[in-house]
């Protein structure tokens, strides 16, 4: 997980380095922070192209004199620093513009297929759908909410509506050209006619527990 700076002096240390340091802004009531956190860790697990880069968070509101200083007014926001410079800045939960500013301030190799990857894994089980789980924006995709809901499956949801090129090459990627898409542990599951036939065989808590 990202270190977690507790005082003003500290955050001050880390963003004097050369290279690249990340800070995520905040806040242990937020279920999209803890979402953020989670992909942080997944990217800084590839040493080859992100070793050099520092992952930090702080809580916004315990460092609250550094959060008014640059204008942080909500959580999750990330700010990309070199030379305590800020050279890059994303708010909000936006997991594909997150990796793509990262790969771009890097100077990392960075592909669809990488950014593909690294959401697909946010979490073991995984949904790519219109809208989110509190407001789908199809039938579909409130169908098979409902019935990863009445299992009692925790997963995470991507809303594809959010991002085009996510939408489109994830279609590709996964051979698979409709949504909703759900994957669990990277792998695709299939849509929602395959999860109600697995439903039904009482295979589906069996292969998302895998």
């Amino acid at each position: 997980m990202p270190e977690l700076i507790n005082d003003a002096k500290t955050f001050r240390e880390k963003i004097k380095s050369a290279n690249l340091t990340v800070i995520h802004f905040s806040a242990d009531f937020a279920e999209q922070c803890k979402d953020i956190d989670n992909l942080l860790d997944t990217i800084a697990k590839d040493k080859t192209k992100y070793g050099s880069v520092q992952f930090c968070k702080c809580i916004a509101e315990e460092l609250s004199d550094i959060s008014l200083e640059n204008k942080i007014d909500s959580v999750p926001t990330l700010l990309f620093y070199k030379f305590h410079e800020v050279v890059g800045r994303v708010d909000g939960a936006n997991p594909a513009e997150i990796t793509k500013k990262l790969a771009e301030l890097a100077n990392a190799p960075d592909t669809l297929q990488d950014r593909l990857k690294q959401l697909i894994n946010l979490s073991k089980v995984m949904l790519f759908m219109k809208g989110d789980r509190v407001q789908p924006k199809c039938g579909f995709s409130r169908q098979i909410i409902q019935i990863l809901d009445d299992l009692k499956i925790e997963y995470k949801t991507f809303d594809i509506l959010t991002n085009e090129a996510v939408r489109q090459g994830l279609k590709e990627y996964s051979d698979w050209p409709t949504y909703p898409q759900l994957y669990c542990n990277g792998n695709l599951v299939g849509g929602l006619d395959v999860v109600k036939e697995l439903r039904e065989s009482d295979e589906l808590i069996g292969v998302l527990n895998e």
